[in-house]
């Protein structure tokens, strides 16, 4: 399903830094226009889809999709790709997050693992950028961290799929639990997002 990419991008006319993001999750757009509507970047979101390349490694999973995406719309752009991988489970579910949650959720993650003492997990993320004169381009982040023994939501209101039950070594609070702001302050997709944000600003003046 492809909108229109034209009538997207020409709403971003926010001065001449702007950048369409390819994402189905509403929740993801949030969390990146968040970061960069503050330092001048427009972000507008386009649903699209496409055919996922299966791989264990999300900087493929992004940059193919990153360039499906611009051969299809024709226009710059940013798509992400991220996953929680857990040291006990050998890595399980990383790129392949997204179909577990929705077919397991949090609830099938922590029975799985119940009674597992070693509890580290990581979260990544890889940022996709494609226009057509420097061809994809690759931000990532990440954050260390463990899984709680429940969901905890809290009062946060920016924690949505593995959010409840990730807790980054740098915090008491699950990402759920956390604001926007504070979640920005330390998630994988905000240092990805920022190291976008850091290149672009300096190529589009």
């Amino acid at each position: 399903m492809l909108k229109n990419a034209n009538d997207s991008i020409a709403k971003l006319q926010i001065g001449n830094k702007s950048i369409l993001f390819i994402t189905g999750n509403f929740h993801k757009f949030e969390e990146v226009r968040s970061i960069l509507n503050p330092i001048g970047i427009a972000v507008g979101m386009l649903r699209m889809k496409g055919k996922e390349v299966q791989s264990d490694h999300t900087k493929e999973i992004a940059e193919n999709s990153a360039i499906e995406a611009f051969n299809r719309c024709h226009l710059p752009l940013i798509v992400e790709d991220a996953g929680l991988f857990i040291y006990a489970l050998e890595g399980f579910p990383g790129p392949y997050s997204a179909y577990v949650y929705k077919t397991i959720q949090n609830r099938g993650i922590l029975k799985l693992m119940k009674d597992t003492q070693n509890r580290k997990a990581t979260f990544h993320s890889t940022i996709a950028y494609y226009n057509q004169k420097t061809g994809p381009l690759l931000f990532e982040g990440e954050v260390e961290g463990e899984l709680t023994l429940t969901e905890r939501k809290g009062d946060g209101n920016s924690g949505f799929g593995f959010d409840p039950i990730f807790q980054p070594a740098q915090s008491e609070k699950t990402f759920a639990e956390m604001t926007q702001k504070e979640k920005n302050k330390l998630s994988h997709r905000a240092k990805a997002v920022n190291k976008f944000a850091e290149w672009y600003k300096k190529q589009v003046q």
